[in-house]
């Protein structure tokens, strides 16, 4: 049974204004409701109350609670993690207080934690490079790993829409991609010549493979591929070039927004394609990117060290 149909009417009333006001996406309405649930359990187990009736000292005891209490794997809980949990409660509070279920918005005087801003781990353009030349072959499967890897990290998509292209998507003479994205917010991603060049090889035998799955990458035995196929065939390809069993889908798209910044792309241009809705989720690459100017500078520069 889906978490949402678990929580209280007034929580559920919540995730469908999220649902159709917000368009967000079905996991990330299940996650919000498994941050709510939590909220729930503990408004009632903790604190004797229900969410109408909770108070700003309840939500400040559920962050030391959160800090306090083991997560699902037995692990402290990240500051960030917290901060997540948080804001769900408070998005929550300033729905009800607005539709007049409660009387007042209960997070207004309530502090909640920031999590410390975390720069994506980016690789070098070097080992990008090494990561695209590991499928080799001209079999199907290391066709269609090529085309992956490639169009992974030429148009920057989320791994939940790369495998969610449909032939249909594909603008070969444009070299555009159709993709939709969180909320289900569609965008056309460009991508260029090398990318091309293997998608086009793998809709070749592609063809041969699954004649008529409408998806652009399938496993090999014509079913879409899944979010998970898409992480091990991008994980197991780093592993043979020496890139260590952290390198996911996600990597690369850390890697297009970097290495664009890096070559001088304008911030804004690079927030429409990542399909970013706020530039401000975009703005930590040109952290990333200065950082590593000054990594450059401490190295090099001999006046940055104290002699």
């Amino acid at each position: 049974m889906p978490v949402e149909s678990s929580v209280e009417p007034l929580v559920r009333r919540y995730l469908d204004h999220l649902r159709v006001e917000r368009g967000l996406a079905a996991n990330t309405i299940e996650a919000y409701a498994r941050d709510l649930r939590r909220w729930v359990d503990f408004l009632a187990s903790e604190r004797g109350r229900v969410v109408v009736d909770a108070q700003p000292d309840d939500l400040q005891a559920y962050v030391l609670w959160l800090r306090d209490t083991p997560g699902a794997r037995g692990a402290q809980r990240s500051n960030a993690t917290v901060a997540r949990a948080t804001v769900v409660v408070r998005g929550l509070s300033r729905f009800l207080a607005t539709e007049g279920l409660v009387g007042d918005d209960l997070t207004r005087r309530s502090q909640v934690p920031i999590a410390a801003r975390r720069l994506p781990k980016a690789l070098s353009v070097d080992q990008v490079a090494r990561l695209l030349a590991a499928p080799t072959g001209e079999d199907p499967g290391p066709r269609r790993d090529r085309a992956l890897l490639e169009l992974l990290y030429a148009a920057g998509l989320r791994v939940s829409e790369a495998v969610g292209i449909d032939v249909d998507d594909v603008d070969d003479s444009e070299r555009l991609v159709r993709v939709r994205g969180k909320g289900s917010k569609e965008r056309l991603a460009p991508y260029g010549e090398v990318a091309a060049r293997a998608l086009d090889a793998w809709l070749v035998s592609r063809a041969a493979v699954t004649p008529t799955t409408p998806a652009v990458f399938t496993s090999l035995r014509g079913t879409r591929l899944t979010r998970q196929g898409a992480w091990k065939i991008v994980g197991g390809h780093a592993e043979r070039v020496g890139l260590g069993g952290r390198v996911s889908p996600h990597t690369l798209r850390h890697c297009f927004a970097t290495h664009l910044i890096e070559g001088g792309a304008d911030v804004r241009a690079v927030q429409e394609l990542l399909g970013h809705a706020s530039v401000t989720t975009t703005q930590i690459y040109t952290l990333v990117s200065r950082r590593a100017l000054t990594e450059a500078y401490v190295r090099a520069h001999p006046r940055a060290h104290r002699g």
